[in-house]
């Protein structure tokens, strides 16, 4: 599998806040690849946000390119990951972003840190087998076995003599770093014998609050504080899949990735580690809405938010799983308001920073076709999805507010964890069931809303967030989770330039990696003997 430095997971990258990074990207590798930095929001800089066919076109092997990394108002976890195909699935790396000098943590130093890297395992070439199963249009690969910094650990025999362990010392707070990096699960994580205290996500901040146990989904990060008071002994760290699908849906992966807290000192090791009793089970949605609900931002004067309040533009988004073709041969697809998205053959950034027409439509609706029971049993007829190239636009300055409302399309209602590159946004309000455009908006939080950057729009539910568009450039909107981003489920937003230069898109890095269609009408216009 790829992997960058001989290292799986990648390596961590630590910078202080509002720090700049130069990342080489060499590509010694057999295919394209590009790669994301996730939670940072690169103000102006499209160019080095990474996405394929958004914002850049692959590197291809033999080459190289250099991103610029522009961290501004993020603090704690983030991270980066390919993105490109499925390459992240083995192609990722934690961010630790310290607080700037002179500045320090909204709680007492703490004594050690420690990065838990949740991730995926493939016996196989995970991207020939997406690119088989697309062809074929069968549903697109499950991992074997989950990971925590990877090694599927003591309950999967080909790692049961390199699970990771975690050394502690007894009486010693140390601040856990947490990241789901796993393709297409959201996962339930609980460490025996002890509680541990959140105190951020995505990079910011948020008010403390205890528990047992997280559920975290692909693309999230968890910073919490862990004090090991404990008898001393050997604690299994475990992680298993959260799976919001219908009960009689058995096809997962069903591993118990593991990873083992270890006390130092002198004690008689026990024969094996305490498992976890607080880890909650495979279809446990009480658990994942008790844990996510807890969540509220910081808010002190120290870490002030912003939520917008004079809204200009709503947007109505329905995420669903789609079927196209007849019954004889049925593909899956998936999408926002219908339309799953077709990448275009030069990335929409160079398109429309060149004003190169053809290449995409500004027409992705504000609202879906039709309404009807989103989240009831559907006809058959609500199942297929259009096709298209469609992106958002947005003035410089907008107040925005998307509504995410999941649906039951062919019986496949899901949580969908949503990101968003190049923005924060503050989520302040979700339910169940159909948005009720009347009575939900009543119900939202404006006071100490989570800033995050990944959120998961519920099963047969919907959630709400908000944000101001005022970085300027071209940001993907998607499904963090791989095989819905396979199949369309994502769109684009362009944020147009603002009044002045220190409001506007940065001009295009030289060395950003050409298309190949770039390169054929470059070449046409070098050949003398093809011009008038």
């Amino acid at each position: 599998m790829l992997v960058v430095n001989g290292m799986f997971p990648g390596p961590t990258i630590r910078v202080r806040k509002g720090d700049t990074v130069y990342v080489n990207a060499i590509n010694r590798g057999p295919y394209g690849v590009t790669l994301h930095w996730h939670g940072v929001m690169q103000p102006r800089n499209s160019w080095s946000d990474g996405p394929e066919y958004i914002t850049q076109c692959a590197i291809q092997p033999g080459t190289n390119f250099t991103y610029e990394i522009d961290f501004s108002t993020e603090e704690g976890t983030v991270w980066w990951h390919a993105h490109s195909d499925w390459t992240r699935s083995s192609v990722h790396g934690a961010i630790v972003v310290h607080p700037s000098e002179g500045t320090t943590y909204p709680f007492p130093e703490p004594d050690g840190e420690e990065v838990l890297v949740l991730g995926s395992w493939y016996t196989g070439d995970v991207n020939e087998m997406v690119q088989a199963d697309l062809k074929a249009g069968d549903d697109l690969p499950d991992s074997e076995a989950y990971t925590i910094n990877g090694q599927p650990g003591d309950f999967c025999p080909c790692s049961s003599d390199s699970t990771y362990r975690w050394h502690v010392d007894y009486g010693k707070t140390y601040l856990l770093r947490i990241l789901n990096a796993d393709m297409n699960a959201e996962l339930f994580m609980a460490i025996a014998g002890h509680n541990i205290t959140i105190v951020g996500s995505d990079g910011a901040y948020v008010k403390p609050f205890v528990t047992n146990y997280i559920m975290i989904s692909p693309g999230r990060t968890i910073d919490a504080l862990l004090t090991a008071n404990q008898t001393p002994s050997h604690y299994y760290i475990v992680a298993r899949q959260y799976n919001s699908g219908i009960i009689s849906y058995k096809v997962f992966d069903h591993t118990n990735a593991s990873a083992i807290l270890q006390y130092n000192g002198n004690y008689t090791a026990p024969d094996k580690p305490e498992f976890p009793t607080t880890l909650p089970s495979y279809y446990a949605i009480d658990a994942t809405v008790n844990f996510t609900m807890q969540f509220r931002s910081l808010a002190d004067e120290d870490h002030a938010i912003d939520v917008p309040l004079n809204i200009t533009t709503r947007m109505f988004i329905t995420a669903s799983v789609n079927e196209l073709g007849e019954k004889s041969y049925l593909r899956m697809s998936s999408s926002f308001n219908n339309i799953s998205w077709v990448n275009p053959p030069v990335d929409v950034l160079t398109a429309y920073y060149r004003n190169m027409s053809g290449y995409y439509t500004s027409d992705f609706p504000d609202e879906p076709p039709a309404f009807f029971d989103f989240t009831g049993m559907l006809s058959a007829n609500t199942s297929a999805s259009d096709f298209g190239t469609r992106v958002k636009v947005l003035n410089y300055g907008e107040e925005v507010e998307i509504v995410f409302q999941g649906t039951n399309v062919i019986n496949a209602s899901i949580n969908h964890p949503m990101h968003l590159h190049g923005y924060t946004f503050y989520v302040v309000g979700q339910g169940q069931g159909n948005f009720d455009g009347e009575k939900d908006p009543k119900t939202y939080n404006l006071v100490d809303p989570p800033q995050l950057n990944t959120i998961s729009s519920p099963k047969n539910g919907w959630v709400t967030l908000r944000f101001k568009a005022d970085n300027p450039g071209v940001w993907l909107l998607h499904c963090h989770l791989d095989r819905h981003l396979s199949w369309g489920m994502n769109t684009v937003l362009i944020v147009k330039n603002g009044p002045t230069a220190e409001t506007s898109l940065r001009e295009p890095p030289a060395n950003m990696p050409s298309c190949a269609i770039e390169s054929n009408i470059k070449e046409a216009v070098d050949d003398k003997s093809l011009t008038g």
